[in-house]
């Protein structure tokens, strides 16, 4: 039996760990073939594979990014994607896929599945917006990163007396930007589930100052102030339909430094978030999400995805999924009120 992988949307850390446990245990268990499908739904669509055995996923473990590549390609916006899809895996003679990918990837591949391809769903994302699942992969060495900039952030804000924003990644959920920011000793914390009052953050910020500390600003890239609309740079949309985001940490400098009569700087973390090596729990949850989506092709439960509920890795159906992100839980609003602007 032949399967195909494929990686899809924004790299991550972990990537390469799934790839390598799916082709570990499919091979050694089960006697399955795999092919990889390059640069996500992109590769599907053309055709463009390379082989996948156990010598080509030796060594990846620790490696960032994916030796597939990926894209933002969307099928469904292509003329005849998924037919075309669906000639690709029988020119290949593929009888399965595994998709790797978060919101949008894993959206397209519940289409496919209800077109008739046979596949399995791998939840991954720096921002563990995916319904369905506790943890993704990627989002613990992305906070890490992040909480690790902070912390270097605290000495050069005090060596100045300034305050220093912080922009993290989070569209729509601001997991990186709660632990993180807690993690970091950040004094606010902004996120796309909370519109924040301007304000507030700067009396926060004017209250740091009067004990004679500089303030810590850390905002998701998808947080919105109370009066007004989403801070962008760039109004382009991608195939999914999202702008690319990036502004607000800027936006929210200046506003800081004309409002406090203060001096305020921006660092955007950007796509250092995601990339490097992974962290050991990422390797950990990529290689068990990767051991449980091969037995899932073995059992033929296809149009399912593997997830993490509380120790256990379970297999929910990827309709489930559909239509939901999930954002930060509102009682942990109360829990780090305090944070919040």
């Amino acid at each position: 039996m032949k399967i195909g992988v494929l990686t899809g949307g924004g790299d991550c850390p972990g990537l390469n760990a799934v790839i390598r446990s799916v082709v570990r245990k499919g091979v050694q268990d089960y006697g399955f073939e795999f092919v990889g499908l390059r640069d996500g739904w992109l590769g599907a669509l053309r055709g463009t594979v390379m082989p996948l055995d156990i010598p080509a996923v030796r060594g990846i473990l620790p490696r960032g990014g994916t030796i597939l590549g990926s894209s933002r390609t969307n099928p469904l916006k292509h003329e005849d994607g998924v037919r075309r899809i669906q000639d690709t895996l029988a020119a290949l003679e593929v009888a399965a896929l595994i998709v790797v990918g978060g919101e949008d990837t894993l959206g397209a591949a519940t289409e496919l599945s209800r077109q008739g391809v046979r596949l399995v769903g791998v939840p991954k994302t720096i921002d563990n917006d995916v319904a369905g699942t506790d943890y993704t992969f990627g989002f613990d060495t992305a906070v890490g990163i992040a909480t690790e900039a902070i912390d270097r952030l605290h000495t050069t804000a005090e060596s100045h007396m300034r305050t220093l924003v912080v922009e993290v990644m989070g569209r729509h959920s601001g997991w990186i930007a709660l632990h993180a920011g807690i993690a970091g000793g950040a004094n606010v914390i902004l996120v796309p589930e909370r519109p924040f009052d301007v304000d507030q953050v700067c009396a926060w910020v004017k209250s740091r100052f009067k004990i004679n500390y500089a303030p810590i600003v850390v905002a998701a890239e998808g947080a919105v102030p109370k009066e007004g609309q989403m801070i962008l740079k760039d109004r382009s949309l991608d195939e999914y339909g999202h702008v690319r985001l990036s502004g607000i940490g800027e936006w929210l400098a200046r506003e800081i430094e004309e409002r406090t009569g203060t001096e305020a700087r921006t660092t955007v973390l950007g796509h250092v978030q995601r990339g490097g090596t992974p962290s050991a729990f990422d390797r950990w949850l990529a290689t068990r999400f990767g051991l449980h989506a091969v037995d899932a092709v073995r059992d033929g439960d296809f149009g399912t995805m593997v997830a993490l509920r509380g120790t256990d890795i379970v297999r929910v159906p990827l309709d489930d999924t559909r239509g939901r992100i999930k954002v930060v839980d509102p009682a942990l609003y109360d829990e780090f009120e305090v944070f919040f602007g």
